[in-house]
This record gives structure tokens, sequence and C-alpha cells, in this order.
């Protein structure tokens, strides 16, 4: 198996075009078609972590923060992700990286968070918008079953819970053939009238290739009358942060006692708040930026990292902000990945790195 094969797969579950545009996910360095010897996941690739991998005979990394993020001008090792560059090419080594792709997907950064809570019923805190198309395609009435089955299979027509969504509408369409034309019905040089489906599908936006295939490969005319339309609509399987509830109501010091043990964090930043915690949201990393749209949703709590001091104000008494740390909130993704990787592949090593990155040390 070769290191495009496993990075396909990964990025059909946290697709590239999600990534914002800060942002330098994907392969940051190393050969595609080499063969995987085995595969090292981490949230932080730091030196430590490279000779983990050469020690585990690894010659692939699997990170949640790209080593990269700006332009690099020279690699001369004054700097660890010189160093980092260096030693990968150096020992034949690639490095992947699945960042805010990973953190805007449902089951991504922000719900491996919510299954080590225990939330039920978590919902994306924060939905993207445009990132929905929707295609309309014009097929002849006894094609029509055709043509939606295979766009259906592409993945178009999904609407929150429900999938095989579609509107259809009947009309006439018209058309004549001109020199060097083959058509389907009617004949070449005379107008034609033909009853047909105006078919509507929605998809996300990073399947359109897919589904334009689909919609070729089973459209019997030779030229293919579509339109695609960039929407609006939010799309509830993408965005950023979770929001959901406990199995139980509890007081403020039960929650913040919840999160020591479940999460294994040392240190919590917090607001004091005078209500119970049932919903609470969060977000894995630095998540302060959905702090308002926290609020609006009723959250009792909000778990995240990387708060400034006067972000704590925001909290205004109405929301228990917690902050936990940014690794200490990330944490889970690496297992999550894991998994992941291990339920489709199994003629590989695959090894959770056993080096703390965390750059953040706490003294009591």
């Amino acid at each position: 198996m070769v290191i495009h094969d496993l990075i396909n797969y990964l990025e059909e579950w946290a697709p590239p075009a999600l990534q914002e545009s800060y942002d330098n996910a994907g392969l940051i360095v190393g050969d595609r078609q080499k063969v995987i010897s085995g595969v090292l996941i981490c949230l932080d690739v730091t030196e430590e972590v490279l000779e983990e991998a050469i020690s585990k005979s690894c010659n692939l990394i699997v990170a949640h923060h790209p080593l990269i993020f700006t332009g690099i001008k020279k690699i001369t090792g004054s700097h660890y992700t010189e160093r980092c560059l260096i030693k990968a090419i150096k020992h034949d080594i690639a490095i992947f990286a699945m960042h805010t792709n990973l953190d805007s997907i449902a089951d991504g950064v922000s719900d491996a968070l919510a299954k080590e809570l225990g939330l039920k019923d978590t919902r994306i805190l924060e939905p993207k918008k445009e990132v929905l198309e929707k295609l309309y395609t014009f097929v002849p009435l006894d094609h029509a079953d055709t043509v939606r089955k295979a766009l259906f299979d592409a993945g178009a027509g999904h609407i929150g819970q429900y999938d095989h969504c579609s509107f259809n509408s009947e009309g006439t369409g018209t058309f004549r053939g001109l020199e060097g034309s083959q058509p389907f019905v009617g004949k070449k040089g005379e107008e034609h009238h033909e009853a047909e489906v105006k078919v509507e599908l929605i998809f996300p936006a990073w399947i359109r290739e897919k589904v334009l295939s689909a919609l070729f490969e089973s459209h019997p005319y030779e030229e293919v009358a579509y339109d695609i339309v960039a929407l609006q609509n939010e799309y509830a399987k993408t965005g950023f942060g979770m929001i959901g509830r406990l199995d139980q109501e509890m007081s403020s010091p039960e929650f913040l006692q919840l999160l020591k043990e479940r999460l294994n964090v040392q240190v919590i930043r917090y607001t004091s708040v005078s209500h119970s915690i049932r919903s609470v949201a969060l977000c894995g990393g630095s998540g302060s930026f959905l702090l308002s749209r926290a609020r609006q949703a009723g959250a009792d709590a909000f778990v995240s990292g990387d708060f400034k001091y006067h972000q704590f104000f925001d909290a205004d008494s109405q929301i228990m902000i917690c902050d936990i740390g940014h690794f200490e909130s990330e944490q889970f993704t690496m297992q999550f990945i894991y998994e992941k990787i291990r339920k489709k592949f199994a003629n590989f090593a695959l090894h959770l790195t056993s080096v703390d990155t965390n750059p953040i040390k706490y003294y009591y």
C-alpha cells in the first residue's frame, strides 16, 4: 500500500476543501508513491517525534498540526521546523497534516472531545456556509430513475438525516441536432420536442467532479444540459465546535471535576456561574471565537482553549468558560485518527506517538 492510498482515504473523511485559508493541511513533505512501512500519529511534529518514527520504522507521520504554516525561504537548521524538515527528508519520512479540515467535520476534533465527556444529542455549534451546491439537470422521462440513482450513489441528495433527496418537475425540452451531432432522440437537422424531467439535488462542493462524472456516465444525451449553483445554506455536517447535553444536570464544581477526570487536565481556567450545568458547548483547540455562538445556543458551559484575559469578561456570568488548554482539548484527536485508519487498513504498522508534544508545562 502506498502513501497516496491512505491520503485519499483520510481526505475523503476530512476534505481538504474544508480547511481555512490560512491553513496548510495535506502532504507537507514526502513522496506519495512510496510504499508505507509504518505510520506514526501525533498532534505536533517535533524532532523527538521524528526520532520515534525512525526507531519504529515509520515512513509516514500523520499529524494534526501542520509542520509548516508560512513560507520558508531557507532550510539551514536554525529553527526546529527546518531541523524537522531536514531530518524527514534525510530519512525519507513523509509528513501529512489534517488540521482545520479535521476541525470542520461532524466526526472530527470536537466530536472526539464530546465523546470523552459523554455528551448526548450532539450537533455542530457553528455550521459552515457556502459549501453546498445545487445541480439542475434535464433528463428524458424514461431515464430519470437511472440518472437519479447514479447521482445519489455519487453522494448527492443528502439533507440532514435524509438521503435520496431530490425535486423533480416535468416539462418539455427542445433541441435541434446540427452537423456532426448524433442525437439520442429526434433527427439531425430537425427541431425536436422531448418530455423531460428537471432534476434538482444538492451536494457538498468537494464532490462536484464525482457528481458530474456520474451525471455524464448515466445520462443518455450526447450533450448534457445542466446548471450548478453555489448556495448560501448552512451545512449541518460541517463547521466548528459541538454542542450537546450531559446525562444529568450538575453543579459547576461537579462539572469542573468531571473535566479533570475525563480529560486528564491539570489546570482549568474558568468563570463562575450561579446556574447548574447541563448543556455543554465545546471546541477543540482555540475556540474563543465561538463564545457568542455558544451563548446564543443556550449552552451552560463552553469548553475550549486559548482564551485571552479580556475574553473571560464576555461570559458576563451567563455561561461558564472552561479553558482546559489547547493541547488538552485536542489530545483525543490522535486516538480518533488511529481508530479511523485501523478500521480500514491492516497491512502496515500503526502507532500512536509516546512523545508529549505539549510545549506548555505547569508548575505547582
